[in-house]
């Protein structure tokens, strides 16, 4: 008798705001939302490769989400565009590491009868090797099938400090590498030890274990963490794919990570057995932008260019271009990002100091780290293209089938303009549509909507004119989306 399929449950952790990677990861827009490598945002391709690992003994579910509230709409829009319509998100009204939000996880699928194996990855990392993946991963989810914590480790090319690593004792009959204990970041001269005694791996954030099991560690070892966790989940809001712990209860929640709140307390503890598998598929975790350059494509120089780019006498390079063409003349291991409201150029080797930079920008309360000069809302996004003393010029588009909140604005006036599609224009009692070229004017104080009746985008420009054009100058009525 052929037995059941092992039952699988992808778990990806979408929180972290990537500010190594400013000024084209923001705080509203982090990395792994974000193209980096490949066409797919980072996202896109953890969740992809995880639903890959379907197999005659493997029953894959339906992709579970642990993210940001701020950032919903965004998740189910991505992962949309590559055919997964009935994904699980459960988000945390505060973020508080990665320990609460795997806990999450697993209380989500203890829901069920089937005790699956959670695979939980990070969503802003890149393999480049697919197949090689797939396979370790399904080793993996085999192995803790048995009741074992798995995890997928890298072996080091280089004495990085900027991971933590794992140390194994040599293999056991069925190859499997028994982890003897988990270690801090080193300094320099500690991860060249590392490298050259070869029994330590770079811990890649992933890894492999039954529900019940992670639920009987995080009790056994920090039941505190996991009492407060249960408090929110059985609080929690559902609202269609959207799973919400209770607030102020999972504000109460300990901060921990997943490998100090219990990972790093099995070995050597007589109940939990930790095995790695080890890795070896061109993984990144693209922390910094020494990191993105490694994994793009090189010219003979060693450069890498995305966008309009034009190079000149460089080597070992990135230009990284969004909207404009850039242009760079005699620079040797140099990172250059273009955006449409920044421009960071840095030394490529001290790319991990771009937080230094993103920390005196928040200190100065300019709104860069957080927002793009292009804003990505449920409906669509908008772009201000122009602005100055008592006016601010908008590019918005509003997806098929989506409107704007019935609103109104205390300080400003508005025109708009269609560009393309038709706009549904609700303007006090009055509804009309206008198509392309045609225009309309909202008084200040007007109860005002504008909504996409149509099957293809509407793109508008909004001129905006008034004594105050802050973004929190609206009263919503009425609105689709959850907002006061």
């Amino acid at each position: 008798m052929t037995p059941d399929p092992i039952p699988v449950q992808p778990v990806i952790i979408a929180g972290g705001s990537g500010t190594r990677l400013w000024p084209l990861s923001r705080a509203q827009h982090p990395k792994q939302f974000l193209a980096l490598h490949g066409e797919r945002s980072l996202f896109q391709q953890a969740a992809a490769r995880l639903q890959a690992l379907a197999a005659a003994d493997l029953h894959v579910g339906r992709t579970c989400v642990v993210g940001n509230e701020d950032q919903r709409f965004l998740v189910l829009d991505q992962l949309a565009a590559i055919g997964q319509t009935d994904a699980r998100l459960l988000l945390e009204p505060v973020g508080r590491n990665t320990a609460p939000a795997m806990t999450l996880a697993a209380l989500d699928a203890a829901e069920g009868c089937a005790d699956p194996v959670l695979v939980v990855t990070p969503a802003d990392q890149t393999i480049r090797d697919e197949p090689a993946f797939t396979q370790a991963l399904r080793r993996a989810v085999r192995a803790a099938a048995g009741g074992a914590f798995v995890i997928l480790g890298i072996l080091p090319d280089r004495p990085e400090t900027g991971y933590g690593y794992i140390r194994c004792a040599a293999a056991d009959g069925d190859g499997a590498l028994p982890v003897e204990r988990f270690v801090e970041k080193p300094d320099a001269a500690t991860a060249q030890r590392y490298l050259a005694e070869g029994d330590y791996y770079w811990n890649s954030g992933m890894f492999v274990v039954r529900a019940s099991v992670w639920l009987r560690a995080l009790g056994r070892f920090r039941p505190e963490l996991l009492a407060a966790t249960e408090a929110a989940w059985q609080g929690r809001g559902v609202d269609a794919s959207f799973v919400r712990p209770d607030k102020p209860r999972f504000a109460a929640v300990p901060a921990d990570s997943v490998d100090y709140a219990v990972l790093e307390k099995c070995p050597g503890s007589g109940e939990f057995a930790v095995t790695m598998v080890p890795l070896a598929a061109g993984w990144s975790d693209l922390g910094a932008w020494d990191a993105v350059w490694d994994v793009s494509p090189h010219d003979a120089q060693g450069n890498a260019g995305r966008g309009d780019v034009v190079l000149h006498d460089c080597s070992g390079t990135l230009v990284h271009a969004t909207s404009r063409l850039v242009g760079a003349i005699g620079l040797r291991d140099v990172v250059v990002v273009e955006t449409p409201d920044a421009v960071l150029v840095a030394d490529r080797r001290r790319s991990q100091e771009v937080k230094h930079v993103v920390a005196e920008l928040q200190r100065r309360g300019r709104s860069e780290p957080a927002l793009h000069r292009q804003v990505h809302r449920p409906w669509g996004w908008y772009d201000s293209i122009d602005h100055g003393p008592r006016f601010q010029v908008k590019r918005i588009m509003v997806k098929p089938g989506a409107s704007l909140s019935l609103q109104k604005h205390h300080h400003r006036a508005e025109h708009w303009i269609v560009v393309s599609g038709t706009a549904e224009v609700t303007n006090g009692d009055q509804v009309t549509l206008l198509t392309e070229n045609q225009s309309t004017y909202i008084p200040l104080g007007q109860v005002h909507r504008l909504a996409n009746p149509g099957k293809v985008p509407l793109e508008i420009i909004e001129v905006q004119s008034g004594s105050y054009l802050g973004e929190d100058d609206i009263v919503r009525f009425e609105d689709h989306y959850g907002r006061g």
